[in-house]
């Protein structure tokens, strides 16, 4: 039999609604209303700020080390704004802008970066998932969250957030084969930051676009600029309402760059350079967006200015509550709760022995 050609028609679109130099299409423009619209700059403010603030509080050794998120505040927001409350949001370890619009506290991620289990307490009004360290590995809860939305048939949608070099492990091919095998309503948001720590995108794969990988698994793909509020918004929107309606999953690559380190206890200058930096910082998505709102009568600059000092108390307070709170925390009995329902003996052996050290200890401070 002669070879013959297999056609596959479909093909991947890039998405950009509001440019580096904040020049508008306005026949792409998406429907947001004026007060989400602030709603997002306020987070996009929040975020940045409170990122630089953790930096500070790192340097001084008040928290330990973390993932900064400076540069990718649009990809975050644009994405998780178009949840409803009862979906669920998946994320790595890099989505604090994220967190916080689902309602995470500035306080419990105090908490969790200075080694406080009781950080990472999520209540049961938020179906949110807790951060998930190793890389990729959320990807396949996010597909099981969103399975089991369709089987119990619910209108919810599970939206998980990692980065470009999760696309190289196995655990995004098979989350990503078994959501378009089964359909479930699951967004997948690439954050594409050009880094794998210190391994560049092109040493990842040789594929033009992550988005495209979205065909090879039979589900719409789609590469955004991840620095254009509008462009991830759009794109999620249309992601989201395809998800809730039966459409399946969809895989959205947000081109974005992280201007920090990749955690507090990396040196980016040994892998990039200061060019490449500059040259990405011009694409800063925080003052794109604040020309938008200003071109369009939504913001002022002296607006801008109430919102960055309002912001900064929010962080001092949450700072303060924080330290306040970590004053009670730290019992070491609290290793042996949540992981049993029922203790094994030999764990209730070592609780009763360090029980009892413990209380020596304290009865020897007492008397020393």
């Amino acid at each position: 039999m002669p070879r013959k050609k297999i056609t596959i028609s479909e093909k991947v679109e890039y998405l950009s609604i509001l440019d580096e130099k904040g020049k508008l299409d306005k026949t792409l423009e998406p429907d947001i209303s004026e007060d989400i619209l602030l709603q997002l700059h306020r987070a996009m403010v929040l975020g940045r700020r409170f990122d630089e603030r953790l930096l500070n509080l790192q340097r001084q050794g008040r928290i330990g080390t973390f993932a900064p998120i400076k540069g990718q505040e649009a990809a975050q927001l644009g994405a998780v704004a178009n949840l409803r409350p009862g979906d669920w949001m998946v994320p790595a370890f890099r989505e604090t802008a994220a967190e916080l619009w689902r309602g995470r506290s500035l306080e419990s991620i105090i908490i969790y970066n200075n080694g406080y289990n009781e950080g990472i307490d999520i209540p049961e009004d938020r179906n949110d998932l807790p951060i998930s360290v190793p890389v990729g590995s959320q990807i396949i809860h996010a597909v099981g969250v969103g399975w089991a939305a369709k089987y119990r048939q619910k209108e919810d949608v599970a939206m998980t957030f990692f980065g470009d070099g999760a696309t190289s492990e196995g655990d995004f091919h098979e989350g990503l084969n078994f959501a378009a095998v089964f359909q479930a309503p699951v967004i997948f948001v690439c954050q594409n930051n050009q880094w794998a720590i210190s391994v560049p995108l092109s040493k990842q794969t040789r594929s033009p676009t992550l988005a495209q990988k979205a065909l090879a698994y039979g589900m719409p793909g789609i590469q955004v600029d991840g620095n254009d509020m509008l462009a991830v918004y759009a794109a999620a929107q249309e992601a989201v309402a395809r998800a809730r309606t039966g459409g399946g999953p969809t895989l959205i690559e947000c081109v974005t760059y992280r201007l920090l380190m990749h955690t507090t206890a990396d040196d980016p200058k040994r892998y990039r350079s200061d060019e490449e930096v500059e040259q990405w910082s011009k694409r800063d998505p925080l003052p794109r967006f604040q020309k938008y709102l200003m071109d369009k009568g939504l913001l002022s600059a002296a607006e801008i200015k109430a919102v960055e000092s309002e912001v900064l108390d929010e962080i001092q307070d949450a700072v303060d509550r924080a330290e306040k709170q970590m004053e009670a925390l730290g019992n070491p009995m609290d290793m042996f709760e949540h992981a049993y329902a029922e203790m094994p003996p030999y764990l209730n052996e070592q609780k009763a022995q360090l029980a009892q050290e413990l209380t020596e200890l304290d009865e020897e401070g007492k008397h020393g």
